[in-house]
């Protein structure tokens, strides 16, 4: 929104600084829990949870890439060292997919989260920092894992019974790669309309409508951590939205990416207020019987 309204770069200063923070005391807190249970060597390899560990090495790097365009060597140093962890973290969790028994009842939308989110984000964020040949290399990574992996995802979704309910909003993580890929693409061609960006646009609008139809089973989810699966893909349209308007010069663009980037701030301020009052009344974490809690 700083680049298509020709704003101040400080509102979204203020924000990745806060990410920054939150990411910081998230992870603290994330591993002091897997600490406590002795997790350290069944996490990345759980079938549900497991891919959602990436996201620990997928947050600096972006903020590596948005450090670099203020001290571009420390961000460069940031970026690249997470995107090495995005890239073998991803391989490893692929491999446990290999390599362990699974159960295909077990996946979810999350399982995009490695290879292909990670993929597609990292190939964005280098060719905003003007390192071509590695932002293809990262995009190929990204779009032939969501390739590999949507078969799979789907047909769980199509032919098995339905997810757990606190699980249900995953499903939205559906929207998160043909997006992020889509913002990718325009980071790499310079923000072009080209035929793969039309392809990509086609494709984000079909995982977009079909968020419609989904809305009442997504009430049916409980209010917990799962329900942030909402929050990164439809960041990640929105974004992706705002960099059409730029791309085709749209009439009041500027007041239709404030209109989509209100909206999406309005809904993590309502996720944010509830998960707050959640935690402050004991309902935001779901209960683990005491037997459970046992390590191994």
């Amino acid at each position: 929104m700083t680049q298509l309204a020709g704003a101040s770069d400080w509102p979204g200063d203020v924000l990745w600084i806060a990410a920054a923070a939150i990411w910081l005391i998230t992870v603290a807190a994330y591993l002091a829990n897997v600490a406590a249970q002795r997790r350290w060597k069944t996490e990345v390899s759980d079938p549900t949870f497991g891919p959602f560990t990436s996201l620990i090495v997928i947050v600096p790097m972006l903020l590596g890439a948005r450090l670099a365009e203020q001290a571009r060597g420390a961000g460069e140093v940031v970026f690249g060292c997470s995107a090495i962890l995005v890239v073998l973290l991803g391989a490893w969790i692929t491999g446990d997919w290999i390599a362990i028994d699974g159960d295909i009842r077990r996946w979810h939308p999350g399982y995009f989260l490695p290879t292909s989110a990670g993929g597609l984000l990292a190939g964005g964020a280098s060719a905003e920092l003007g390192f071509t040949t590695l932002s293809h290399v990262l995009f190929g990574l990204g779009i032939t894992s969501y390739v590999a992996l949507a078969s799979i995802i789907q047909l769980r979704l199509f032919t098995v019974p339905s997810l757990p309910p606190p699980l249900l909003p995953t499903i939205a993580i559906d929207v998160a790669p043909p997006v992020a890929a889509g913002s990718a693409w325009f980071a790499i061609n310079g923000g072009k309309v080209d035929v793969a960006a039309a392809i990509l646009a086609g494709l984000s609008l079909l995982m977009l409508l079909i968020q419609l139809r989904l809305i009442p089973l997504y009430r049916r989810a409980p209010f917990g951590p799962g329900s942030w699966a909402f929050l990164f893909p439809f960041a990640a349209a929105v974004t992706y939205g705002v960099h059409w308007l730029a791309a085709e010069h749209v009439r009041s663009g500027v007041a239709l990416g404030y209109a989509v980037a209100g909206v999406l701030t309005a809904g993590f301020a309502l996720l944010a207020a509830r998960t707050v009052t959640g935690l402050i009344h004991g309902t935001f974490l779901p209960r683990v019987p005491a037997a459970d809690q046992a390590p191994g």
